[in-house]
């Protein structure tokens, strides 16, 4: 009878071991997954940030140049050339 039992609760343990074995690739399959997607998450925001400032360098150029020719209207269009002289 012993041994029967032996047996028995040898086939239960490795039937735990198995089942453990399972959950646990299971659980780290969902976890790599979610890292690798992270992963790619971030490399896309460092990526737009990139777009990014570029883009505020681009805007920062032609705001300058905006400027500089604003600035030669503003010259040309003085307050004292709206009033008619006397």
């Amino acid at each position: 009878m012993n041994e029967i039992v032996n047996g028995a609760m040898s086939f239960t343990s490795m039937g735990i071991m198995l089942t453990l074995v399972v959950v646990g690739l299971f659980v780290w399959f969902f976890i790599n997954r979610a890292s690798v997607k992270a992963t790619q998450q971030v490399c896309l925001l460092e990526a737009l940030l990139e777009e990014q400032k570029r883009q505020n360098a681009l805007l920062r150029k032609i705001a300058e140049s905006s400027s500089v020719t604003d600035k030669a209207h503003s010259e040309t269009k003085d307050f004292t050339r709206l009033v008619p002289e006397r």
